[in-house]
């Protein structure tokens, strides 16, 4: 019994040193956090604003420079959820998850967008995902992890069938 993984989001948002702690006291590999970014519009230029409370309240963090503090202070792995792609099945904001994915060293796993299993070899293999995490492809039963196994697999991507 127990749990392998924690997986934080808006408190490590809002209390930053409790990544630290946390690690400390289970390990970096135990330690989730979740990032949720939606993109805006700041200065001419594009800002990924990181969410929480279920993406309603902004932060003023920036995806990419958090994830990085997110990783210093112990974390062990990212769950990276497109607030403006999450819902929407029309595949994962790529641009996002490959500035997250390369920026740091710990695996991102990209979430938020899944419509099709195409999108999840997308995640992977343009936007640099370690993982990719989709829900209601399966739970609406558009799709089974079986076949969707399969055709990552037929793109070259390593999975258990």
């Amino acid at each position: 019994s127990g749990s392998d993984k924690v997986s934080i989001n808006s408190t490590a948002a809002k209390n930053p040193d409790f990544i630290r702690q946390a690690a400390r006291r289970f390990g970096s590999q135990c330690i989730v956090v979740n990032i949720d970014p939606k993109r805006v519009q700041k200065n001419g230029g594009v800002f990924w604003e990181v969410h929480i409370h279920g993406g309603r309240v902004a932060t003023g963090l920036e995806a990419v420079a958090w994830a990085q503090e997110v990783e210093r202070l112990g974390a062990g792995e990212i769950v990276l959820t497109s607030m403006d792609c999450d819902g929407t099945k029309d595949g994962y904001d790529l641009e996002i998850t490959a500035a997250v994915s390369e920026s740091v060293s710990i695996p991102v796993v990209a979430s938020g967008g899944a419509g099709r299993p195409e999108h999840l070899a997308d995640a992977i293999q343009t936007g640099k995902a370690d993982a990719a995490l989709a829900a209601s492809i399966f739970h609406f039963g558009e799709y089974t992890i079986g076949e969707t196994k399969q055709i990552l697999q037929d793109q070259g991507i390593p999975v258990r069938l």
